[in-house]
């Protein structure tokens, strides 16, 4: 009677992997909460004055401002302690000599990189959730809260000058000025194209805006041209339905933050056929959400390479060169954001750049990292 062997299954993860991310998670989060408890602690040191006001209650501090405040900036230094946090262990494992005996096993530096590559994989997945879904409606909740208690004032944008865009294919609306608080707008114009041939043009002194683009003109002068012919209609008011909301061009640098990556798009599509000019501005931070998603991984590479040797001065130098690097990256993102925003740069060159430059820095030390 032959006896079957059963083949032992080998796990995915072995317990060096599992060691690794403990470890390398365990210290991001740890630093992570260590900084967001300094910073809650300076941010309260410096708005208690606020905070004592009679008509603010202690929920709306909690759930309506650091609720909100915490995520944000947990997610707004993660790049730098995502960076600090492989430095920090990955030099504390070579100092200990814990990596050379890793390596004189027969494992690779390709496959000690395994476990923080799983371990980049999750916070680039938990920083894009973060970016794309949780933090833009709680940034809006925790501006409201701030504009109404702490700066006094709102953020939202409420007038507008010179605006100009396509509302469908071939018909351009332009106004002189318009304000929200009143609801009126002033030197308006709708224009209708065939081609390159001015088919129509609707003039109005001041129009006021009902809801739901249903605007009411007043003074209107409406030009039809057929034919060689001008055919002229006047008057005082007219009720017309136009494809186009105060929405639509009192965008404030502060909407951006506050919009879902669904959101985003659809707003970049809406307004790019419109021609507005303003739409770079999203794009920017679109194309900035998606190439985060590269730089938990591009940080852990560096990391991991410049920290895996040991060196006789401790990990003062692994630490000191990293915080350089990690900064570097951040300004590097900040400036090409500031030429994409004066059109000098597309938006999507400006977000990826910086990943660009860096991926060559990470290939350039992965290979001079021990073997």
């Amino acid at each position: 009677m032959k006896t079957k062997l059963k083949r032992s299954k080998t796990p995915i993860l072995k317990k060096l992997d599992i060691y690794i991310i403990k470890k390398f998670l365990g210290t991001y989060f740890f630093s992570i909460f260590l900084i967001i408890t300094v910073a809650v602690v300076f941010d309260i040191n410096e708005k208690i004055g606020y905070f004592l006001q009679p008509e603010v209650t202690l929920h709306d501090i909690i759930f309506k401002y650091y609720l909100n405040f915490i995520p944000y900036y947990a997610n707004l230094f993660s790049p730098l302690f995502t960076f600090i946090a492989v430095i920090f262990f990955t030099s504390n494992l070579a100092a200990k000599s814990e990596i050379i005996a890793m390596l004189s096993t027969g494992i690779s530096f390709k496959r000690l990189l395994r476990p923080y590559m799983i371990s980049a994989a999750f916070l680039a997945l938990l920083t894009f959730t973060l970016n794309s879904f949780i933090i833009p409606p709680s940034s809006k909740i925790m501006m409201d809260y701030t504009n109404q208690h702490l700066r006094k004032k709102s953020h939202k944008v409420t007038y507008a000058e010179s605006v100009q865009m396509e509302v469908k294919k071939n018909v351009f609306v332009y106004l002189g000025s318009y304000a929200e608080d009143v609801n009126q707008g002033y030197q308006f114009s709708l224009e209708r194209f065939n081609g390159n041939a001015l088919k129509s043009r609707l003039t109005a002194e001041m129009l006021e805006y009902s809801g739901n683009g249903k605007w009411k003109l007043h003074n209107w002068v409406d030009m039809s041209f057929k034919n060689n012919r001008e055919t002229v209609k006047t008057g005082e008011t007219m009720d017309t339905l136009i494809n186009l909301k105060p929405s639509d061009f009192l965008i404030g640098m502060d909407d951006v933050q506050t919009m879902t990556t669904p959101q985003l798009y659809q707003y970049i599509e809406r307004q790019k056929a419109r021609g507005l000019g303003t739409a770079s501005l999203f794009e920017i931070e679109l194309h900035k959400r998606i190439a985060s998603i590269m730089t938990a991984f591009i940080l852990t590479i560096i990391g991991v390479s410049l920290s895996a040797r040991k060196k006789k001065n401790g990990m003062g130098f692994n630490i000191a060169l990293g915080l350089g690097l990690s900064f570097g990256y951040i300004m590097f993102m900040t400036m090409t954001s500031t030429f994409a925003a004066t059109g000098t740069m597309s938006p999507w060159f400006a977000a990826w750049i910086p990943n660009f430059v860096f991926i060559l820095i990470a290939l350039y030390l992965y290979k001079k990292a021990p073997r």
